[in-house]
């Protein structure tokens, strides 16, 4: 993938390390570890790996191949749209229960490297052919689908991770670009919250994998800021683990209530823990 300007989150060289841990992961599961139930609902580790599968598949045919094979022409909001995925996702991890252990991993390992292959000949500041819809955009660069896809992948592999009681991905250099990526929701989750101009929230996701974020209302919209000489309305810190379940929904508001820490403005802090940065 190549191109003369700047790619705000760098992701398409971790493809290949996040596949790698993760056929390794798989390889090592035993039959009970692939039944376990995780923090996806009601999913098992073999539906999610199903699932990863699914994702490399229909990215394929859909990007690389150009072909639909789903009907979409009755999706006319958000909600229509994860539905329809809902529905996808279901069907799929149905049909796909009398694949063994095995089968999987060997399609996991080849799809992979296919998919990979393709993502590297996406011009970064083309159209995607699919909008990062959970960061409020209508049509969106490839570079945020190839993170958004990164993000997939990284997340569902953590819930396998999490399940089974394996090491964690949380290092700089897996964990960063993927909060990074989702932390991308925070100005559309404060849409719809009023307050006056130049207030400034700030986002801290602690340690040394984490960082922070802060958007600032401008007349009709909240939008990132990187400098500013204002104290911030509402600080919000979170643990990273905390991070990843909350905004997959592995986590209700409520609950990170518990264990986030607010400095200042508790109700526009508190807005911040409804960041959901995937379909649901």
């Amino acid at each position: 993938m190549k191109s003369s300007k700047t790619i705000p989150i760098q992701t398409l060289h971790l493809f290949p390390i996040l596949d790698n841990l993760l056929i390794d992961l798989l390889k090592s599961l035993t039959e009970e570890e692939w039944n376990a139930k995780t923090v996806a609902k009601k999913w098992t580790v073999k539906d999610i790996a199903s699932h990863l599968l699914d994702g490399n598949l229909r990215a394929l045919s859909i990007s690389r191949d150009h072909y639909f094979g789903d009907k979409t022409e009755n999706i006319n909001s958000y909600q229509d749209l994860v539905d329809f995925l809902n529905q996808l996702n279901m069907t799929w991890t149905n049909a796909t229960k009398r694949l063994s252990p095995n089968v999987l991993i060997n399609l996991l390992e080849t799809t992979g490297k296919e998919y990979f292959e393709h993502l590297q000949t996406l011009n970064p500041h083309d159209n995607a052919v699919f909008s990062v819809a959970w960061a409020g955009e209508e049509t969106s660069l490839n570079w945020f689908h190839i993170a958004r896809e990164y993000t997939e992948k990284f997340l569902h592999q953590e819930q396998i991770r999490d399940a089974v009681g394996k090491q964690a991905l949380m290092t700089k250099e897996l964990f960063h670009p993927f909060i990074e990526t989702f932390v991308q929701a925070l100005p559309h989750t404060f849409r719809n919250t009023d307050a006056p101009e130049n207030t400034i929230v700030s986002l801290i996701i602690i340690t040394e994998i984490g960082g922070q974020w802060n958007i600032i209302k401008r007349e009709k919209q909240w939008e990132f800021i990187d400098s500013f000489e204002e104290k911030p309305a509402s600080i919000v810190k979170i643990d990273p683990q905390d991070a990843w379940l909350l905004f997959s929904k592995g986590m209700t508001p409520f609950e990170a209530l518990q264990k986030v820490e607010i400095i200042g403005d508790q109700n526009l802090g508190q807005i911040a823990l409804n960041i959901i940065a995937v379909m649901a």
